[in-house]
C-alpha cells in the first residue's frame, strides 16, 4: 500500500529555502576565506614607499582582512637582505591607523601587519623563482586557495624590463588567479619612448593586468568629478557646454622648488612632471562625454579617449613658459655642469587648450602648473558665463543668490587657504548632490575663494580624508582599471604633448624670482588660440648676465633676395607684417575687381599667420575672398594629415568666407585617393580656368623645404616644373607621399607671391638658394618667378641669418 504523500505547509517551504540559504552562504564565506592575495612591493625602501605606500597597504590591510581576505606581503629590492629588513621594519614601525581607532585595537593590528609582512632581495631570476616557492609553499601549508597576486613596482623605469621578464617566467600565479602589476610614471619621455616601454611591457604583460599609476586619480576630489557630474546630471546637463561655460582652469601650484631631484628634473621639466599626466587626467574628467553608467570602468575609458581624439593639436603659441632664477644655480651644483651651464627646462608652464567638438568648441581650458610659486593648491575650476544684468545697484542683491555675482564650480583638489579636498558650488547656480561621504563645511570666517566670500558656496569636504596612494591600493585590489592609465590613453596623451614639448626645446624660459617675489611677471593672457606673457618683458636668448635685447632694438629689415624685396624681422612681427601685407592687397583686388583670389600652402609655417589673419584683421574682405590650396596630401580631407584640415582648424572656422567660395582639392573622388583614372588635378585646373581671370591669382603664398621644394614640387619632379599642365599630381620623399600640387607655371602667373621662409632649420637651404641660379630640377623654388607679377620673400631672422 502506497503511502500518503506529505503536505507541505507554505511557511515549511519558506523555512527550508532560508535554512538552504543559510547553509549556502556560509559555504561561500567559507570559500571567501580560502582566498589568498599576496603583495610584492619592489623598491620597498624607497622614498614612494616610505611616504605612501606602505601607510597604503597597512590602510588596505584594515578594510580588507576582516572581509574574508587572507594577506602577505613582501618588501623586496636590491639592498641586501639585514639592511632591507632594518629599513624596512623602521618604516613599519612608524604606520598610524584612522584616528577613530582605540589605541589597543591599533598596536593589535599594527602587531599583524607587521607578522604579514617580511622583507626578500629580488636581484636574480633564482629569487624570483624562489620567491614563487615561498607563495606556494605558504598556501599549500595553510589550506588556502590563491586569489592573485599583485606587484608595485615603486622603481625607475630602466628596470622594468628585467622585473617584468623575471615576473613572466618565474612569478605568475597558478591557474585561476589574477595577476595585477603595479607601474609608477613617469611613462616615457615623449611620444616614442612611451611606445618603446609599451611595447616592451606588452611583451610580458596582457592590457588587463598592468596598472599604471596617477595618484591624481586617487585624490579625492579628482575622484568625486565623475560621481559628481553623474549625481547632478539633471541641474548640468544645461550649463556643461560651450553656451554656458566661459573657461576651466587646472592649476597646481607649487612653493617648493626642485632641489635634491634635478637629476629628475632637468630630464622631464613641469610639463613632462604635471602637465602630461595629472592636469591632462584632469582635463578628461571634465570634458568627457558621461557614460550612462560612470560605474563601468570600459565605457569611462572610452569616453576618456574620445576627449583625446578631439583636442586640437597644440602650437608653440600655446603655452607661456618661465623657469626660477636659481634653478640653473641648483643644476650646476648638483649635476656637477660648468659654470657657464645654462639650463632651458621649465619649471613654469601654461598651456591653453582647445577640444574641437560640439560640446566645448571655442571654450579656453588653461592647464597651468608651477614650481617656487606663491602658494601650495590644486584645483580645477568652471568658470560658468555670466548672462545676467542687474538693474538694482549691488547693495540691493540677494546675498549669495544674486544672478549677477560669479557662478563656478570648483573641485579643490587641496591645500590652499582651505587646507583639505572640497567641491564648491556657487549659490546661485544650484545646490548640489554629494554622496554621504561628503559632508557640508565651514571655514574660516572671512575666507574668500576665487573671488567670493565662502559664505557664497555651498561647500562639502570628504568625512574622512584619505591618501591618494590609498585608494588606489583599493581601486586595484578590487580590479577598477577607471582609476588608471590605459596604453592606448597613455599613447595619445603623449601624441598630444610631444609636438610642444619638441618646439619649445630651445625655448628660453622666462626667469622669476621664486614665491611672492614674482609679482605679475608670470600674469598671462590668451586670446584666438594663443597664449601670452601679460608683460611683455623681452626673454633672453641664453639667461645670463647682462639686459637682454627689446624687440624694438630689431626693425623690420627691408633688402633684396635673389633679386626680389625680402622682408626679415622676428617671427611675430614678421607674420605680423605679411597678414597686413596680405589684406592690404586683399583689399586693393576687391576694390579694383569685386574679388580676391588667394591660393595658400599647408604645413606648419603658415599655421601662426592663419591664426593672425583669424584674429586680428576685423577688415579682411573674406565675403568676397576665393580660398585655394597650393598643394595637398593625397588623404581624405578630414585626415589631421590634410593641408585643408590645417586650414579648416586655424582658420576657416574663425572667420566668414561664403562657403562657395572655398576651393579644396578634389584628392577624394570615387572613394578612392588620388587616382590617375579620376583626374582630380584637371578637375581642378578647369575650376581654376572657370573662376580666376586668366588663371591668374592675385596672391600665391609659398614655403620653401629644406631640401628647395616648393608647394609638393620635389627636385627631379617629372611634372610640374614646366609644361602646360596647371594641376599636377607629384611623389613626395616623404609620407604620405602622393600629393597634388598647383605647377610652376601657374604659380608664375600670379599677381603677387609671397614666400615664408621660418626656422633654423631653413638656414642652410636660405644659404644655398641665395646663391643658386635659375635650376628649379634641382631647385624648385629656384624655378619661382612671376612673369608680369611680383615677388616677395619674407623670412625670419632665424632663416635669415644664415
Amino acid at each position: 500500500m502506497l503511502a500518503e504523500p506529505f503536505n507541505w505547509h507554505p511557511g515549511m517551504w519558506k523555512m527550508l529555502i532560508v535554512v538552504m540559504c543559510v547553509a549556502l552562504l556560509g559555504c561561500l564565506q567559507a570559500q571567501e576565506l580560502q582566498e589568498h592575495v599576496s603583495i610584492i612591493l619592489l623598491g620597498a625602501t624607497g622614498d614612494l614607499a616610505k611616504k605612501y605606500l606602505w601607510q597604503g597597504l597597512f590602510q588596505l590591510y584594515l578594510d580588507e582582512a576582516g572581509r574574508g581576505h587572507s594577506f602577505s606581503f613582501h618588501g623586496a629590492a636590491l639592498t641586501a637582505p639585514k639592511q632591507g629588513q632594518e629599513l624596512m621594519a623602521k618604516t613599519l614601525e612608524s604606520l598610524s591607523c584612522p584616528k577613530d581607532m582605540a589605541p589597543s585595537h591599533c598596536a593589535e593590528e599594527k602587531d599583524q601587519f607587521l607578522q604579514l609582512s617580511q622583507y626578500r632581495q629580488l636581484k636574480t631570476a633564482e629569487d624570483y623563482q624562489a620567491l614563487n616557492k615561498d607563495i606556494e609553499a605558504q598556501l599549500q601549508h595553510a589550506g588556502l586557495r590563491e586569489a592573485g597576486r599583485i606587484f608595485y613596482f615603486s622603481v625607475p623605469p630602466f628596470a622594468y624590463a628585467d622585473i617584468a621578464r623575471n615576473i613572466n617566467s618565474s612569478c605568475r600565479p597558478g591557474p585561476g588567479a589574477w595577476l595585477r602589476v603595479v607601474l609608477e610614471k613617469p611613462f616615457g619621455h615623449d611620444h616614442f619612448s612611451a611606445q618603446q616601454l609599451a611595447t616592451e611591457l606588452g611583451s610580458f604583460f596582457q592590457e588587463e593586468e598592468m596598472y599604471r599609476v596617477d595618484h591624481y586619480l586617487g585624490k579625492q576630489a579628482v575622484a568625486q568629478i565623475l560621481p559628481f557630474r553623474d549625481q547632478n546630471r539633471k541641474a548640468l546637463d544645461s550649463l556643461w557646454n560651450r553656451h554656458h561655460v566661459e573657461r576651466v582652469e587646472i592649476i597646481m601650484k607649487e612653493t617648493v622648488d626642485a632641489e635634491g631631484r634635478t637629476s629628475f628634473y632637468e630630464e622631464y621639466g613641469v610639463i613632462r612632471d604635471v602637465l602630461q599626466n595629472h592636469l591632462t587626467e584632469v582635463l578628461t574628467l571634465v570634458a568627457m562625454e558621461l557614460p550612462l553608467n560612470v560605474s563601468s570602468a570600459e565605457a569611462v575609458l572610452r569616453h576618456k579617449l574620445q576627449v583625446f581624439q578631439a583636442l586640437r593639436g597644440l602650437q608653440r603659441g600655446s603655452a607661456v613658459v618661465g623657469q626660477y632664477q636659481s634653478y640653473s644655480e641648483q643644476v650646476r651644483r648638483e649635476l656637477q655642469k660648468p659654470d657657464s651651464f645654462h639650463s632651458l627646462t621649465p619649471t613654469f608652464a601654461a598651456v591653453l587648450v582647445h577640444i574641437d567638438n560640439l560640446r566645448w568648441e571655442g571654450v579656453p581650458f588653461i592647464l597651468m602648473s608651477g614650481k617656487a610659486l606663491d602658494e601650495r593648491v590644486g584645483y580645477a575650476r568652471i568658470l560658468f558665463k555670466n548672462q545676467a544684468c542687474c538693474v538694482q545697484s549691488e547693495k540691493h542683491w540677494a546675498a549669495a543668490q544674486s544672478q549677477c555675482l560669479p557662478r563656478q564650480l570648483i573641485f579643490h583638489i587641496g591645500h590652499g587657504d582651505l587646507g583639505s579636498p572640497a567641491v564648491l558650488v556657487s549659490r546661485n547656480l544650484f545646490r548640489p548632490s554629494l554622496p554621504s561621504s561628503w559632508k557640508e563645511m565651514e571655514g574660516p570666517p572671512g575666507l574668500r575663494l576665487f573671488g567670493s566670500p565662502l559664505s557664497d558656496y555651498y561647500a562639502y569636504s570628504p568625512v574622512q580624508e584619505r591618501d591618494a596612494h590609498s585608494v588606489l591600493l583599493s581601486h586595484i585590489f578590487h580590479g577598477r582599471k577607471d582609476s588608471f592609465i590605459t596604453t592606448e590613453n597613455l599613447l595619445a596623451s603623449w601624441g598630444f604633448w610631444t609636438p610642444l614639448l619638441e618646439s619649445l626645446a630651445h625655448k628660453a624660459p622666462r626667469l622669476y624670482p621664486g614665491g611672492a617675489e614674482n609679482g605679475r611677471l608670470l600674469d598671462f593672457e590668451f586670446s584666438s588660440g594663443r597664449l601670452f606673457f601679460s608683460q611683455q618683458q623681452p626673454e633672453q636668448l641664453v639667461p645670463g648676465p647682462g639686459p637682454a635685447p627689446m624687440p624694438s632694438d630689431f626693425q623690420v629689415v627691408r633688402a633684396k633676395y635673389r633679386e626680389s624685396p625680402l622682408v626679415s624681422a622676428w617671427s611675430e612681427e614678421l607674420i605680423s607684417k605679411l597678414a597686413n601685407d596680405i589684406e592690404a592687397t586683399a583689399v586693393r583686388a576687391v576694390r579694383r575687381f569685386g574679388q580676391f583670389h588667394l591660393a595658400l600652402s599647408g604645413g606648419s609655417s603658415p599655421v601662426a599667420l592663419f591664426q593672425q589673419l583669424a584674429t586680428a584683421h576685423y577688415g579682411f574682405p573674406w565675403a568676397h575672398t576665393h580660398l585655394w590650396l597650393v598643394d595637398e596630401r593625397c588623404v581624405p580631407l578630414s585626415d589631421p594629415e590634410s593641408n585643408f584640415q590645417g586650414l579648416q582648424a586655424h582658420l576657416l572656422q574663425h572667420v566668414r568666407v561664403p562657403y562657395y567660395n572655398i576651393h579644396p582639392m578634389p584628392v577624394h573622388l570615387q572613394q578612392r585617393l588620388c587616382a590617375e583614372e579620376d583626374q582630380g588635378a584637371q578637375i581642378y585646373a578647369r575650376e581654376i580656368s572657370a573662376l580666376v581671370a586668366n588663371s591668374s591669382f592675385d596672391l600665391v603664398l609659398l614655403g620653401m623645404g629644406a631640401d628647395g621644394h616648393t608647394a609638393s614640387l620635389f627636385p627631379q619632379s617629372p611634372t610640374g616644373l614646366d609644361g602646360e599642365q596647371l594641376v599636377v599630381l607629384t611623389t613626395s620623399p616623404s609620407q604620405p607621399h602622393r600629393r597634388m600640387s598647383l605647377s610652376l607655371p601657374l604659380i608664375n602667373r600670379a599677381k603677387k607671391v609671397a614666400v615664408l621662409v621660418m626656422g633654423r632649420m631653413k638656414r642652410e637651404i636660405t644659404a644655398l638658394v641665395s646663391r643658386v641660379g635659375y635650376e628649379p630640377k634641382k631647385w624648385p623654388i629656384s624655378g619661382v618667378l612671376p612673369h608680369s607679377g611680383q615677388l616677395v620673400w619674407y623670412m625670419d631672422y632665424d632663416a635669415f641669418l644664415a
